[in-house]
């Protein structure tokens, strides 16, 4: 083993919701390209259909995510429509000492408050949708939500949209594929240089 200290990097993508930042990283992940892990968020909404405890979210409480704020154990946390979501910090850390390429799936805010801990390590890419209309027809699709519900994530639209400048790259996620290759073109190339 090398004596070289190895480089993580930090990669937070970040999109409105139904921008399909979630379905990016889950398709990275899926090559089984080894220097990729994915970060598991803590939240306290209810499971949707087909998410898996541990894998998709660490599914807890009101009470039981609030003594993980109370203790420190999450390097950001957001409250977003209702419920808290947050990023459980032990994780990270250990990722990035094994110089890894951590994928963290959290909203605009979240993302924007964690860049100042990673320093160069820390990259963040926003996936813009092509249109509204598309990112509404998205969240329809999805059949896991009330109207209501998706009246309130489409009002925060707008102020995410507005702050995607932010980021250090964003990407028109109009064809699946395209976006995937993209956001790995960017992320290997910074990796790359931090070696």
């Amino acid at each position: 083993m090398s004596k070289h200290k190895k480089n993580g990097l930090l990669v937070v993508i970040s999109s409105p919701s139904g921008g399909g930042k979630t379905t990016v990283i889950h398709r990275i992940i899926e090559m089984d390209d080894r220097r990729f892990t994915y970060s598991v968020s803590m939240t306290t909404r209810e499971k949707r259909k087909g998410e898996v405890d541990g894998r998709d979210y660490f599914f807890v409480t009101k009470t039981e995510f609030e003594e993980y704020i109370r203790r420190g154990d999450l390097v950001e946390y957001e409250q977003v429509h209702d419920w808290y979501y947050g990023t459980p910090r032990e994780f990270l850390l250990k990722s990035l000492q094994a110089g890894l390429i951590v994928l963290l799936d959290i909203d605009v805010y979240g993302a924007l408050n964690i860049r100042q801990m990673f320093g160069e390590k820390f990259l963040s890419i926003f996936l813009k949708p092509p249109n509204k209309a598309v990112l509404m027809q998205r969240l329809l699709d999805r059949g896991s939500e009330t109207r209501e519900q998706i009246n309130k994530r489409m009002k925060r639209v707008e102020k995410e949209l507005q702050m995607s400048g932010r980021f250090d790259h964003i990407v028109i996620n109009d064809r699946l594929e395209d976006t995937v290759e993209k956001v790995i073109e960017i992320i290997l190339s910074k990796y790359n240089r931090n070696k």
